[in-house]
């Protein structure tokens, strides 16, 4: 059983910066989906971080990212540093996700005080 959501994403997915663990857990996609969905902010944002932390790098496959920095979102709205984090996982992993990054970008610049 893997203690944390990186740990069971590195099983799954692999790390670019460290060797995949050896471990008996049942590594279907399905389990791993399941555990992001009713992850917090903090264990999601922390397995990104670790797993991926320039963005561009890691071997977590772009729709796994997409729907972590979604979940975040929902948990943690209005946090302009998450809207910008997100935006620019969208436009490096995009175009199709474009639209959505710039809307992202439009609620982080409408969230600065002034």
């Amino acid at each position: 059983m893997h203690s944390t959501l990186t740990e069971h994403a590195r099983c799954l997915h692999g790390d670019e910066y460290r060797p995949t663990p050896k471990c008996d857990g049942d590594h279907q996609e399905h389990y791993f989906v399941e555990e992001l969905t009713f992850a917090d902010a903090d264990s999601i944002l922390t397995r990104m971080r670790e797993l991926c932390p320039h963005v561009v790098d890691g071997h977590l496959p772009v729709w796994v990212r997409n729907l972590a920095y979604r979940l975040v979102l929902l948990q943690r709205p209005d946090e302009p540093e998450l809207l910008r984090e997100a935006a620019e996982n969208l436009w490096l992993h995009g175009p199709d996700w474009d639209d959505i990054a710039a809307d992202l970008k439009r609620r982080t610049d409408s969230l600065k005080p002034g």
